[in-house]
């Protein structure tokens, strides 16, 4: 099967966050346990366009942290499944809970954690900076790096995949 026709079966984008929606970075406030995190708004922009064609939302994270929580409550993601040690098992409980079949989903992850995901599901993607090794099991790699506009390069190819593009930003040009 072509990457153009597994597109066609794209209904569910799956994210890991640090290192996707973020740059990987963790900063820490002086005298404080409290997250940091820098998210890029293109990704936050192309999230929201994707919401408008009909694409779901989830995360698939290892760790759990209240500014993740922040920001995906703010883009209205379908699902946040958080401190997840194992994530093959995660996405399999995934595909229960929420009635997916792997092939419905595009995973975006940038290390080696993620390739049991990126081997299941419908379309894998790694960012620009991800391990070297996640070539053996993804279907590209973006030239953007993680947090600095992976998730859009990704999913605006998504989209236009789909014949969706053109549809969605005539919002903003009406």
């Amino acid at each position: 099967m072509t990457l153009h026709e597994k597109a066609q079966k794209i209904t569910t984008l799956l994210l890991d966050v640090d290192g996707v929606l973020t740059d990987g970075r963790i900063g820490f406030g002086c005298g404080s346990s409290e997250e940091i995190k820098f998210f890029d708004v293109h990704d936050g922009q192309i999230i929201r366009i994707a919401q408008r064609a009909g694409i779901r939302l989830g995360v698939l994270s290892g760790r759990c942290s209240a500014a993740n929580r922040t920001r995906l409550t703010d883009l209205n993601f379908d699902f946040i499944v958080e401190n997840c040690k194992n994530k093959r098992e995660g996405f399999l409980k995934i595909l229960e809970e929420k009635k997916l079949s792997a092939d419905e989903i595009m995973y975006i992850g940038d290390d080696l954690v993620d390739a049991p995901v990126l081997m299941r599901c419908g379309i894998a993607v790694t960012v620009a900076n991800g391990v070297a090794e996640l070539d053996r099991v993804a279907d590209f790699r973006t030239k953007a790096s993680g947090g600095r506009g992976a998730v859009r390069e990704a999913v605006e190819w998504l989209l236009k995949e789909q014949n969706k593009w053109q549809d969605v930003i005539e919002h903003y040009f009406s």
